[in-house]
Protein backbone atom coordinates (compact mmCIF):
# COMPACT_ATOMS: atom_id res chain seq x y z
CA UNK A 1 0.00 0.00 0.00
CA UNK A 2 1.38 3.46 -1.04
CA UNK A 3 1.81 6.23 1.33
CA UNK A 4 -1.19 8.14 0.16
CA UNK A 5 -3.39 5.38 0.31
CA UNK A 6 -2.07 4.43 3.91
CA UNK A 7 -3.05 8.41 4.06
CA UNK A 8 -6.39 8.62 2.78
CA UNK A 9 -7.62 5.15 4.26
CA UNK A 10 -6.76 6.89 7.73
CA UNK A 11 -8.77 9.91 7.11
CA UNK A 12 -11.53 7.71 6.11
CA UNK A 13 -11.36 5.67 9.22
CA UNK A 14 -11.64 8.90 11.46
CA UNK A 15 -14.16 10.06 9.44
CA UNK A 16 -16.38 6.75 9.72
CA UNK A 17 -15.92 6.60 13.63
CA UNK A 18 -16.94 10.63 13.95
CA UNK A 19 -20.15 9.51 11.77
CA UNK A 20 -21.95 7.94 14.65
CA UNK A 21 -21.35 11.04 17.41
CA UNK A 22 -22.57 13.43 14.49
CA UNK A 23 -25.79 11.52 13.65
CA UNK A 24 -26.86 11.28 17.91
CA UNK A 25 -25.46 15.14 18.15
CA UNK A 26 -28.09 17.58 19.98
CA UNK A 27 -28.96 20.57 17.19
CA UNK A 28 -27.70 23.24 19.82
CA UNK A 29 -24.33 21.44 19.41
CA UNK A 30 -24.19 21.20 15.50
CA UNK A 31 -25.21 24.87 16.00
CA UNK A 32 -23.06 25.71 18.78
CA UNK A 33 -20.34 24.17 16.37
CA UNK A 34 -21.23 26.22 13.29
CA UNK A 35 -20.94 29.48 15.53
CA UNK A 36 -17.93 29.32 17.05
CA UNK A 37 -15.98 27.84 13.43
CA UNK A 38 -18.02 31.62 12.27
CA UNK A 39 -16.03 33.33 15.31
CA UNK A 40 -12.65 31.78 14.02
CA UNK A 41 -12.94 32.64 10.92
CA UNK A 42 -13.50 35.91 11.52
CA UNK A 43 -10.95 36.23 14.28
CA UNK A 44 -8.40 34.38 12.00
CA UNK A 45 -9.10 36.61 9.16
CA UNK A 46 -5.43 38.05 8.99
CA UNK A 47 -4.04 34.42 8.89
CA UNK A 48 -6.90 33.11 6.08
CA UNK A 49 -5.61 35.72 3.61
CA UNK A 50 -2.11 35.17 4.25
CA UNK A 51 -2.53 31.25 3.60
CA UNK A 52 -4.90 32.61 0.31
CA UNK A 53 -1.67 35.39 -0.95
CA UNK A 54 0.20 31.98 -1.13
CA UNK A 55 -2.12 29.96 -3.25
CA UNK A 56 -2.78 33.04 -5.61
CA UNK A 57 1.36 34.04 -5.70
CA UNK A 58 0.76 29.75 -6.98
CA UNK A 59 -1.88 30.21 -9.41
CA UNK A 60 -0.22 33.27 -11.16
CA UNK A 61 2.83 31.91 -11.48
CA UNK A 62 1.44 28.77 -12.75
CA UNK A 63 -0.30 31.08 -15.13
CA UNK A 64 -4.06 30.21 -14.45
CA UNK A 65 -6.65 31.98 -16.17
CA UNK A 66 -7.91 35.98 -14.51
CA UNK A 67 -11.52 34.02 -14.34
CA UNK A 68 -10.22 30.95 -11.75
CA UNK A 69 -7.81 33.34 -10.01
CA UNK A 70 -10.65 35.89 -9.08
CA UNK A 71 -12.76 32.72 -7.54
CA UNK A 72 -9.28 31.82 -5.63
CA UNK A 73 -9.00 35.34 -3.93
CA UNK A 74 -9.99 35.59 -0.09
CA UNK A 75 -11.27 39.42 0.62
CA UNK A 76 -11.90 40.32 4.45
CA UNK A 77 -15.38 40.45 2.97
CA UNK A 78 -15.34 37.22 1.79
CA UNK A 79 -13.88 35.83 4.78
CA UNK A 80 -17.14 37.39 6.71
CA UNK A 81 -19.39 35.86 3.99
CA UNK A 82 -18.32 32.52 4.98
CA UNK A 83 -18.62 33.34 8.51
CA UNK A 84 -21.96 34.52 8.18
CA UNK A 85 -23.02 31.78 5.58
CA UNK A 86 -22.41 29.51 8.78
CA UNK A 87 -24.82 31.27 11.02
CA UNK A 88 -27.60 30.79 8.24
CA UNK A 89 -26.80 27.09 7.78
CA UNK A 90 -26.86 27.20 11.92
CA UNK A 91 -30.32 28.89 11.96
CA UNK A 92 -32.01 26.72 9.22
CA UNK A 93 -34.41 23.83 10.49
CA UNK A 94 -32.82 20.69 11.60
CA UNK A 95 -34.15 17.58 9.64
CA UNK A 96 -32.49 15.22 11.29
CA UNK A 97 -34.90 12.62 13.42
CA UNK A 98 -37.89 13.87 12.20
CA UNK A 99 -41.00 11.40 11.60
CA UNK A 100 -43.35 11.75 9.23
CA UNK A 101 -46.31 10.22 7.45
CA UNK A 102 -46.69 8.02 11.06
CA UNK A 103 -50.37 6.11 10.23
CA UNK A 104 -51.65 3.34 12.00
CA UNK A 105 -52.17 -0.24 10.14
CA UNK A 106 -54.79 -2.60 10.35
CA UNK A 107 -52.53 -5.30 12.23
CA UNK A 108 -52.21 -2.11 15.33
CA UNK A 109 -48.56 -1.21 14.45
CA UNK A 110 -47.68 2.43 13.66
CA UNK A 111 -45.83 3.04 10.21
CA UNK A 112 -43.74 6.26 9.34
CA UNK A 113 -40.31 7.23 8.39
CA UNK A 114 -37.58 9.00 9.78
CA UNK A 115 -35.01 11.34 8.88
CA UNK A 116 -31.12 10.13 9.32
CA UNK A 117 -27.55 11.16 8.27
CA UNK A 118 -26.45 9.56 5.29
CA UNK A 119 -23.02 9.05 6.90
CA UNK A 120 -19.51 9.91 5.56
CA UNK A 121 -19.79 12.37 2.50
CA UNK A 122 -16.64 13.14 0.47
CA UNK A 123 -16.56 16.46 -1.83
CA UNK A 124 -14.21 16.87 -4.15
CA UNK A 125 -13.79 20.86 -5.48
CA UNK A 126 -12.03 22.99 -7.63
CA UNK A 127 -11.05 26.75 -6.79
CA UNK A 128 -13.25 28.11 -4.70
CA UNK A 129 -11.93 27.95 -0.74
CA UNK A 130 -15.39 29.12 0.24
CA UNK A 131 -16.77 25.87 -0.54
CA UNK A 132 -14.50 23.98 2.39
CA UNK A 133 -17.03 26.20 4.79
CA UNK A 134 -19.53 25.99 3.00
CA UNK A 135 -20.14 22.76 2.38
CA UNK A 136 -18.70 21.39 5.51
CA UNK A 137 -21.44 23.44 7.34
CA UNK A 138 -23.95 21.44 5.34
CA UNK A 139 -22.93 18.19 6.08
CA UNK A 140 -21.94 18.80 9.71
CA UNK A 141 -25.72 20.58 10.23
CA UNK A 142 -27.32 17.52 8.75
CA UNK A 143 -25.57 14.96 11.02
CA UNK A 144 -22.81 13.89 8.50
CA UNK A 145 -18.79 14.01 8.88
CA UNK A 146 -17.29 15.22 5.69
CA UNK A 147 -14.08 14.29 3.63
CA UNK A 148 -12.93 17.94 1.75
CA UNK A 149 -10.90 17.43 -1.25
CA UNK A 150 -9.95 20.92 -2.63
CA UNK A 151 -7.89 21.89 -5.24
CA UNK A 152 -4.15 21.96 -5.33
CA UNK A 153 -4.22 25.60 -6.37
CA UNK A 154 -6.19 26.75 -2.96
CA UNK A 155 -4.14 23.96 -0.60
CA UNK A 156 -2.87 26.65 2.06
CA UNK A 157 -6.45 28.80 2.31
CA UNK A 158 -8.84 25.34 2.21
CA UNK A 159 -6.30 23.87 5.18
CA UNK A 160 -6.27 27.12 7.28
CA UNK A 161 -10.88 27.33 6.87
CA UNK A 162 -10.58 23.65 7.55
CA UNK A 163 -8.68 24.09 10.86
CA UNK A 164 -11.08 26.68 11.96
CA UNK A 165 -13.74 24.06 11.33
CA UNK A 166 -12.17 21.24 13.33
CA UNK A 167 -11.92 23.52 16.27
CA UNK A 168 -15.34 24.92 15.98
CA UNK A 169 -16.27 21.06 16.22
CA UNK A 170 -13.91 20.59 19.56
CA UNK A 171 -15.38 23.52 21.01
CA UNK A 172 -18.73 22.37 20.77
CA UNK A 173 -17.98 18.97 22.48
CA UNK A 174 -18.00 16.93 19.29
CA UNK A 175 -15.25 15.07 17.20
CA UNK A 176 -12.80 17.48 14.95
CA UNK A 177 -12.66 14.09 13.22
CA UNK A 178 -15.92 14.79 11.36
CA UNK A 179 -13.85 17.26 9.25
CA UNK A 180 -11.37 15.42 7.04
CA UNK A 181 -9.11 17.40 5.18
CA UNK A 182 -6.89 16.04 2.43
CA UNK A 183 -4.01 17.88 3.22
CA UNK A 184 -1.58 16.94 0.07
CA UNK A 185 -1.62 17.94 -3.56
CA UNK A 186 -1.12 14.66 -4.63
CA UNK A 187 -3.68 13.62 -7.54
CA UNK A 188 -3.21 10.17 -6.49
CA UNK A 189 -5.36 11.37 -2.96
CA UNK A 190 -8.39 11.96 -5.44
CA UNK A 191 -8.56 8.45 -7.06
CA UNK A 192 -7.85 6.78 -3.33
CA UNK A 193 -10.82 9.18 -2.59
CA UNK A 194 -13.38 7.58 -4.92
CA UNK A 195 -12.31 3.94 -4.06
CA UNK A 196 -13.15 4.51 0.19
CA UNK A 197 -16.68 2.91 -0.43
CA UNK A 198 -15.90 1.52 2.69
CA UNK A 199 -15.74 4.50 4.85
CA UNK A 200 -17.47 7.14 2.25
CA UNK A 201 -21.23 7.00 1.55
CA UNK A 202 -21.88 9.76 -0.92
CA UNK A 203 -19.03 11.48 -3.15
CA UNK A 204 -19.70 15.47 -4.18
CA UNK A 205 -18.33 16.67 -6.93
CA UNK A 206 -18.30 20.29 -7.64
CA UNK A 207 -16.01 21.79 -10.18
CA UNK A 208 -15.96 21.88 -14.02
CA UNK A 209 -17.26 19.21 -16.27
CA UNK A 210 -13.79 16.86 -16.45
CA UNK A 211 -13.24 16.89 -12.85
CA UNK A 212 -17.48 15.75 -11.99
CA UNK A 213 -17.08 13.19 -15.24
CA UNK A 214 -13.76 11.39 -13.76
CA UNK A 215 -15.93 11.35 -10.66
CA UNK A 216 -19.00 9.94 -11.37
CA UNK A 217 -16.72 7.32 -13.92
CA UNK A 218 -14.47 6.12 -11.28
CA UNK A 219 -16.40 6.61 -7.98
CA UNK A 220 -17.36 3.09 -6.15
CA UNK A 221 -20.04 5.29 -4.11
CA UNK A 222 -23.47 7.20 -4.77
CA UNK A 223 -22.27 10.39 -6.76
CA UNK A 224 -24.46 13.46 -6.52
CA UNK A 225 -23.63 15.18 -9.78
CA UNK A 226 -24.33 17.48 -12.98
CA UNK A 227 -22.35 17.79 -15.54
CA UNK A 228 -22.96 20.49 -16.93
CA UNK A 229 -26.28 23.56 -17.45
CA UNK A 230 -27.39 23.58 -20.73
CA UNK A 231 -31.04 25.57 -19.96
CA UNK A 232 -33.28 26.95 -22.13
CA UNK A 233 -36.41 29.31 -22.44
CA UNK A 234 -38.95 28.97 -24.71
CA UNK A 235 -41.67 31.72 -25.70
CA UNK A 236 -45.05 30.00 -26.85
CA UNK A 237 -47.27 30.74 -28.95
CA UNK A 238 -49.18 32.12 -26.51
CA UNK A 239 -46.27 34.21 -24.46
CA UNK A 240 -47.00 37.79 -22.97
CA UNK A 241 -44.49 40.16 -24.81
CA UNK A 242 -43.28 41.95 -21.57
CA UNK A 243 -42.68 38.60 -20.06
CA UNK A 244 -40.79 37.34 -22.64
CA UNK A 245 -38.63 40.28 -22.97
CA UNK A 246 -38.00 40.11 -19.51
CA UNK A 247 -37.23 36.33 -18.79
CA UNK A 248 -35.07 35.73 -21.93
CA UNK A 249 -32.61 38.86 -20.85
CA UNK A 250 -33.10 38.02 -17.19
CA UNK A 251 -31.94 34.29 -17.79
CA UNK A 252 -29.15 35.26 -20.26
CA UNK A 253 -27.83 38.44 -18.77
CA UNK A 254 -28.33 38.50 -14.87
CA UNK A 255 -24.97 36.33 -14.62
CA UNK A 256 -22.97 34.28 -17.07
CA UNK A 257 -20.93 32.08 -15.11
CA UNK A 258 -23.13 29.85 -13.44
CA UNK A 259 -24.52 26.36 -14.64
CA UNK A 260 -28.57 28.30 -14.33
CA UNK A 261 -28.23 30.74 -17.20
CA UNK A 262 -30.19 30.31 -20.51
CA UNK A 263 -27.64 28.91 -23.25
CA UNK A 264 -30.76 28.37 -25.86
CA UNK A 265 -33.73 30.50 -26.64
CA UNK A 266 -36.72 28.87 -28.18
CA UNK A 267 -38.98 30.73 -30.40
CA UNK A 268 -42.07 29.85 -31.50
CA UNK A 269 -42.90 30.88 -35.22
CA UNK A 270 -45.43 32.48 -34.88
CA UNK A 271 -44.28 35.03 -32.52
CA UNK A 272 -40.51 35.18 -34.10
CA UNK A 273 -40.96 38.29 -36.17
CA UNK A 274 -42.60 40.22 -32.95
CA UNK A 275 -40.00 39.06 -30.11
CA UNK A 276 -37.00 38.44 -31.69
CA UNK A 277 -35.65 41.90 -32.93
CA UNK A 278 -36.91 43.57 -29.68
CA UNK A 279 -34.51 41.13 -27.58
CA UNK A 280 -31.97 41.42 -30.53
CA UNK A 281 -31.45 44.71 -29.16
CA UNK A 282 -31.22 43.96 -25.63
CA UNK A 283 -29.00 41.58 -26.21
CA UNK A 284 -26.18 44.11 -28.35
CA UNK A 285 -26.82 46.21 -25.42
CA UNK A 286 -25.52 43.98 -22.91
CA UNK A 287 -22.41 42.42 -25.17
CA UNK A 288 -24.28 39.03 -25.90
CA UNK A 289 -22.75 37.51 -28.84
CA UNK A 290 -25.72 35.67 -31.18
CA UNK A 291 -25.85 32.17 -32.79
CA UNK A 292 -29.02 31.79 -34.53
CA UNK A 293 -30.30 29.26 -36.86
CA UNK A 294 -31.56 30.59 -40.86
CA UNK A 295 -35.24 31.33 -39.35
CA UNK A 296 -33.11 33.14 -36.39
CA UNK A 297 -31.16 34.83 -38.97
CA UNK A 298 -33.81 36.36 -41.05
CA UNK A 299 -35.06 38.48 -38.36
CA UNK A 300 -31.50 39.26 -36.81
CA UNK A 301 -28.89 39.53 -39.85
CA UNK A 302 -26.37 40.30 -37.14
CA UNK A 303 -26.56 37.07 -35.56
CA UNK A 304 -23.64 34.20 -36.41
CA UNK A 305 -24.64 30.86 -38.19
CA UNK A 306 -25.55 28.70 -35.23
CA UNK A 307 -23.65 24.83 -35.57
CA UNK A 308 -24.89 21.74 -34.18
CA UNK A 309 -22.74 22.14 -31.61
CA UNK A 310 -23.92 25.27 -30.49
CA UNK A 311 -27.58 23.89 -29.41
CA UNK A 312 -25.70 21.71 -26.79
CA UNK A 313 -23.02 23.97 -26.03
CA UNK A 314 -22.76 25.09 -22.29
CA UNK A 315 -20.96 28.86 -22.82
CA UNK A 316 -20.46 30.47 -19.38
CA UNK A 317 -20.25 33.44 -21.20
CA UNK A 318 -22.54 36.15 -23.14
CA UNK A 319 -23.18 33.93 -25.75
CA UNK A 320 -26.65 32.63 -26.85
CA UNK A 321 -27.85 30.33 -29.33
CA UNK A 322 -31.35 31.05 -30.78
CA UNK A 323 -33.67 28.84 -32.35
CA UNK A 324 -36.50 29.29 -33.90
CA UNK A 325 -39.21 25.98 -33.40
CA UNK A 326 -42.74 25.37 -34.74
CA UNK A 327 -44.50 25.13 -31.60
CA UNK A 328 -44.37 23.10 -28.54
CA UNK A 329 -43.65 19.78 -29.48
CA UNK A 330 -40.68 20.85 -31.84
CA UNK A 331 -39.37 23.25 -28.57
CA UNK A 332 -39.99 19.88 -26.19
CA UNK A 333 -38.17 17.04 -28.68
CA UNK A 334 -35.31 20.01 -29.10
CA UNK A 335 -35.08 20.21 -24.91
CA UNK A 336 -35.00 16.67 -24.57
CA UNK A 337 -32.27 16.04 -27.40
CA UNK A 338 -29.76 19.10 -26.56
CA UNK A 339 -30.44 19.41 -22.98
CA UNK A 340 -28.93 18.51 -19.93
CA UNK A 341 -32.06 17.46 -17.37
CA UNK A 342 -30.97 21.51 -15.20
CA UNK A 343 -33.56 24.05 -15.58
CA UNK A 344 -35.58 24.75 -18.20
CA UNK A 345 -38.52 27.37 -18.60
CA UNK A 346 -41.68 28.28 -20.82
CA UNK A 347 -43.27 31.48 -21.16
CA UNK A 348 -47.15 31.50 -22.14
CA UNK A 349 -50.39 32.06 -20.99
CA UNK A 350 -52.17 29.36 -21.93
CA UNK A 351 -52.15 26.96 -19.40
CA UNK A 352 -52.34 23.54 -21.46
CA UNK A 353 -49.05 23.94 -22.66
CA UNK A 354 -47.94 25.43 -19.23
CA UNK A 355 -48.99 21.97 -17.62
CA UNK A 356 -47.65 19.96 -20.90
CA UNK A 357 -43.94 21.53 -20.82
CA UNK A 358 -44.11 20.87 -16.83
CA UNK A 359 -45.21 17.19 -17.35
CA UNK A 360 -42.86 16.24 -20.54
CA UNK A 361 -40.20 19.23 -19.76
CA UNK A 362 -37.84 15.76 -18.05
CA UNK A 363 -35.31 18.30 -15.96
CA UNK A 364 -34.48 18.89 -11.95
CA UNK A 365 -36.32 22.32 -12.25
CA UNK A 366 -39.03 22.87 -14.35
CA UNK A 367 -40.44 26.61 -14.93
CA UNK A 368 -43.58 28.88 -16.33
CA UNK A 369 -43.12 32.54 -17.14
CA UNK A 370 -39.78 32.51 -14.30
CA UNK A 371 -36.46 33.03 -15.09
CA UNK A 372 -33.72 29.87 -15.02
CA UNK A 373 -31.57 32.24 -12.84
CA UNK A 374 -33.73 31.16 -9.72
CA UNK A 375 -33.11 27.64 -10.05
CA UNK A 376 -30.73 28.12 -6.71
CA UNK A 377 -31.04 26.63 -3.15
CA UNK A 378 -31.52 29.86 -1.42
CA UNK A 379 -34.19 30.78 -4.07
CA UNK A 380 -36.08 27.70 -3.33
CA UNK A 381 -36.15 27.90 0.56
CA UNK A 382 -33.78 25.57 1.49
CA UNK A 383 -31.48 28.41 2.81
CA UNK A 384 -28.24 27.29 1.14
CA UNK A 385 -27.24 24.48 -1.21
CA UNK A 386 -24.18 21.56 -1.52
CA UNK A 387 -24.72 22.00 -5.63
CA UNK A 388 -27.70 20.80 -7.91
CA UNK A 389 -28.60 17.68 -9.09
CA UNK A 390 -29.71 16.33 -12.37
CA UNK A 391 -29.62 12.75 -11.16
CA UNK A 392 -33.09 11.18 -10.42
CA UNK A 393 -32.92 9.40 -7.50
CA UNK A 394 -32.00 9.81 -3.86
CA UNK A 395 -32.23 14.03 -4.78
CA UNK A 396 -33.07 16.03 -7.43
CA UNK A 397 -32.59 19.82 -8.13
CA UNK A 398 -30.72 22.43 -5.58
CA UNK A 399 -29.62 20.38 -2.78
CA UNK A 400 -30.07 21.76 0.90
CA UNK A 401 -29.96 19.68 4.17
CA UNK A 402 -32.65 17.38 3.10
CA UNK A 403 -30.62 16.34 0.41
CA UNK A 404 -27.87 14.91 2.69
CA UNK A 405 -30.18 12.79 4.44
CA UNK A 406 -32.03 9.48 3.89
CA UNK A 407 -35.02 8.57 5.25
CA UNK A 408 -35.39 5.20 7.59
CA UNK A 409 -39.12 3.33 8.31
CA UNK A 410 -39.76 2.95 11.70
CA UNK A 411 -42.57 1.17 13.37
CA UNK A 412 -44.48 1.70 16.80
CA UNK A 413 -46.25 -1.32 18.21
CA UNK A 414 -46.97 -2.60 21.78
CA UNK A 415 -46.07 -5.98 22.28
CA UNK A 416 -47.59 -6.56 18.60
CA UNK A 417 -46.97 -9.79 16.71
CA UNK A 418 -47.99 -10.95 13.65
CA UNK A 419 -50.08 -13.77 13.21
Amino acid sequence: MTDIAVYMEGLGRVAREAAPAMARAATGAKNAALAATADLLLARDAEIQDANSKDVAGARAAGLDDALIDRLVLTAERVAQMARGLREIAALPDPIGEITGLAARPSGIQVGRMRVPLGVIGIVYESRPNVTADAAGLCLKSGNAVILRGGSEALHSNTAIGRCLQEGLAAAGLPSGAVGLVETADRAAVTELLHMNRFVDLLVPRGGKGLVELVATEARMPVLKHLHGVCHVYLDDDADAAKAQAVAVNAKTQRYGVCNTMETLLVAESRADALLPPLARAYKEHGVELRGCPKTRDRIPWALAATEQDWEAEYLAPILAIRVVAGLDEAIAHIAHYGSHHTDAIVTENWTRAQRFLREVDSSSVMVNASTRFADGFEYGLGAEIGISTDKFHARGPVGLEGLTSQKFVVWGDGHIRG
